[in-house]
């Protein structure tokens, strides 16, 4: 077995042409599941020192209440409300947090309030904020004690609700106009950084982009690839003597570019403290006063949880006296039950015993706080939303129905959302639902991950009408499906979105806006797969959170490779029977050799023994680079499989391509040839050209993929990749996401000995911060 690292695996790819970092430990090898994007040109994440994943935060970590809740007092003075009761005081405060969410994404610019009672280094931020909406700015070190809370707010009229589509994946913004970018061509030029980077630079920072990178250099961070010690070379070649580590607008800019690059890892918000030692990590001398900046900027927000105290069981919150609460201020319980340690919680309200409840607090980009606050709201009006109807025609339908699709049936009947659970097998009984939908005339659509996920279910579902199996992407965009009615609502009386475990928090929130009331969701999927690879954890918070029915399928995968995956989930590597060659094992010593058995499979022994042509075999490996990477297989199985000069920008007709025509989105597909226009291919059955500037960045090379980029999709046949080197990389969801691509066929090549059950039994899926769960347990 090799021992010597993949020193050329690809971890976060740097800009071209600026140079290598002084300092940070070199290459790294990747972890798939911050693939975040699977697009050529995304960064990645990966477990160094200097991310802010290193600090492993809780595995569930609950955060609900923002610190921007607004905190309206009393209308009319002490006198002049009456007083409510518990409850109808617990739904004014639900509704003034619709509200403020409402409010916050029409107009992105409403005020942050601020909570009460904390201290230390919590204090200081939610008083940066309360400086902001004042018109002050916070001084760095001295923060005033924070107001007194606001009094419970009076009952506010419920907002009324307009959907608000986004096409996922939709068309790029417009290319930045021709002087700009040539004006910040010269200002790159002038600080010595490549001016290749002009046309990103003017996309991210829009019109002026020269000026606003003159007197902030660290804006270059906003250039996807680009590190903190990259923008810092550049800084000091405008700025000279005036640049200093100290500088007020680098540390906002690191701040932002840590959760960023924790956004790619999946996370939606960070608590305080492994930002602030993440902001050490990369040489901001004062953590605490850049992440007070950011805040102050309105480029973070900063949010709170109040939490029981470790090892006690949760409790109903003490009532709190006369217009003490704040929406998102109600005591909270970390998911999971661990006590989180004393890392980011400090004092808040008193408890009735006299002593200080702890607090949690997280910071993230406002675009994923409002996302995931968006979909907790919707989730709760879909949920609540179901109108009385005759439910004998579904328990009908039902009775038609048998074992667990009966049971998906039977709890959709009587609920607005439902959660359904399984494997490829238990595909079977959302179909069924979707049938029985349909039989009592309702319009019902199935939304899934892939094309091919959708020929799939399509199968399933014999004689089904158009639009009624989607895509999700194309449900979003209005590509297919049923379209949009005069509210901006999707036509539909029941939405099942299969493959729910990929759908990330931006996309589920556009989900839920899009359900007109009284409409029913259902999100199935397989829990034990790789997660999303864009923020979030969807679907395992709302497993998690119990807010909803769950059903789990008693459908079981067939034959030897299902009976494999099956044990996968549950942490077993065994031993399964193949009399029929289903299941191959073949041991390697080093990367080459596995890159040279992996082209012998796919284009000889599977084929001559099993029937499978090398079209319908897929290899799956855990990273781009490396010695035994995708992109050495692919160049090795095209050398084999289709050879040619690689006449469009290394490619050539016939070649096997994975197209990534957004971030977090791959279609296999293939070349069919090349012209003026740009690379032309076909991708499950449809014609799409991509222009020349954009082949590099969206197109690679497909006979092998990542597990993320394979998710999803299913082959006759498939082989893994497990060279030496890879051990660091596996976990329980890569291995079963990555064995879950076979249908009748799966060989391994397997270089990592022990690693392998190690990872199975040991190795769970990387945590995420997310704050779904927590902001559910404040729905009402």
């Amino acid at each position: 077995m090799s021992t010597e690292p993949e020193t050329t695996r690809d971890t976060e790819p740097e800009a071209p042409g600026l140079p290598e970092p002084a300092t940070g430990g070199g290459d790294r090898a990747p972890r798939d599941t911050s693939d975040a994007s699977d697009s050529p040109d995304a960064s990645h994440t990966s477990d160094s020192a200097d991310s802010p994943d290193a600090a492993d935060p809780p595995e569930e970590p609950g955060a609900a209440g923002t610190a921007g809740a607004a905190g309206a007092g009393s209308a009319a003075g002490d006198g002049g409300v009456a007083q409510l009761s518990e409850a109808e005081a617990e739904l004014a405060a639900q509704r003034l947090e619709r509200e403020r969410i409402e409010r916050r994404k029409a107009e992105k610019a409403g005020p942050i309030a601020s909570g009460t009672a904390l201290s230390g280094t919590a204090a200081d931020l939610l008083a940066a904020v309360r400086a902001v909406e004042s018109g002050a700015k916070p001084p760095s070190t001295v923060f005033a004690e924070p107001q007194p809370a606001p009094r419970r707010p009076a009952p506010a009229p419920e907002p009324a609700r307009r959907p608000q589509p986004v096409a996922a994946g939709a068309a790029a913004a417009p290319a930045p106009a021709a002087q700009t970018v040539a004006a910040v061509r010269a200002v790159l030029a002038s600080g010595g950084a490549p001016e290749a980077l002009a046309p990103q630079v003017a996309a991210a920072l829009g019109e002026g982009a020269d000026d606003a990178l003159r007197s902030d250099p660290w804006q270059l961070l906003r250039v996807a690839g680009v590190r903190p010690e990259q923008a810092d070379g550049f800084a000091r070649a405008l700025l000279g003597a005036e640049c200093r580590p100290d500088d007020e607008r680098r540390g906002r800019a690191v701040t932002v570019w840590l959760l960023e690059q924790a956004a790619l890892a999946g996370h939606t918000a960070l608590e305080l403290p492994a930002l602030t030692a993440a902001l050490g990590r990369q040489g901001v001398p004062d953590a605490d006063a850049a992440v007070q900046s950011t805040l102050a900027e309105g480029e973070a927000l900063v949010f709170q949880d109040a939490l029981d105290e470790p090892g006690t069981p949760t409790a109903p919150a003490p009532r709190p006296s006369e217009g003490s609460e704040r929406p998102g201020d109600r005591d909270r319980t970390p998911v999971g039950g661990g006590d989180g340690g004393d890392a980011g919680y400090e004092g808040d309200t008193d408890r009735e015993d006299g002593e200080a409840r702890p607090v949690r607090v997280l910071v993230g980009l406002e675009r994923y706080a409002l996302a995931e606050e968006s979909l907790a709201d919707g989730l709760t009006r879909i949920a609540n939303s179901l109108s009385e109807e005759d439910t004998a025609r579904w328990e009908r339908a039902a009775s038609d129905a048998s074992g667990s699709a009966a049971e998906l049936i039977r709890a959709v009947a009587g609920h607005g959302l439902v959660l359904h659970t399984g494997g490829e097998a238990a595909r079977a009984e959302p179909a069924a639902l979707a049938a029985a939908a349909r039989s009592l005339g309702l319009r019902a659509v199935a939304a899934c991950h892939t094309p091919d996920g959708a020929r799939r279910l399509t199968d399933l579902l014999d004689g089904a009408e158009d639009g009624t199996v989607v895509t999700v992407h194309g449900l979003l965009s209005g590509a297919e499906g049923p379209g949009r009615d005069a509210d901006g609502a999707l036509a539909v009386d029941l939405l099942v979105v299969l493959d729910a475990p990929q759908l990330d928090v931006e996309g589920a929130a556009v989900i839920a806006e899009s359900l007109p009331d009284g409409a029913r969701l259902v999100f199935s999927g397989d829990p034990a797969l790789l997660w999303s690879a864009g923020p979030g954890r969807v679907f395992a918070d709302l497993l998690t959170a119990r807010a909803c029915p769950q059903i789990a399928s008693r459908t079981p995968d067939p034959g030897p490779v299902g009976e494999l995956v099956s044990g996968i989930g549950v942490g077993e590597l065994n031993q399964v029977e193949a009399p029929g060659k289903e299941i191959v094992i073949v041991p390697v010593r080093d990367a080459g050799e596995a890159v040279h058995r992996t082209v012998q499979l796919v284009a000889d022994s599977v084929p001559r023994a099993l029937g499978v042509p090398p079209e319908q075999t897929v290899v799956i490996t855990p990273g781009h680079g490396g010695a035994a990477g995708t992109r050495a297989l692919n160049a090795a199985l095209k050398e084999r499989l289709n050879p040619g000069p690689g006449r469009f920008a290394g490619f050539d007709p016939g070649d096997r391509i994975a197209y990534s025509p957004a971030p977090g989105r791959t279609v296999p597909g293939q070349v069919v040839g090349a012209d003026a226009e740009g690379l032309r291919l076909t991708c499950a059955g449809t014609s799409v050209v991509v222009p020349k500037e954009r082949v590099e960045q969206s197109v690679r090379h497909g006979w092998a993929l990542t597990a993320h980029q394979a998710v999803g999709g299913r082959w006759p046949a498939a082989v893994v990749v497990l060279p030496g080197d890879a051990a660091p990389l596996l976990s329980r969801p890569w291995v079963y996401t990555a064995f879950g691509r076979a249908e009748r066929h799966l060989s391994v090549v397997h270089g990592v000995e022990q690693a392998l059950a190690a990872a199975v039994a040991g190795v769970a899926a990387k945590p995420r911060t997310t704050r779904l769960p927590a902001l559910l347990r404040t729905q009402p």
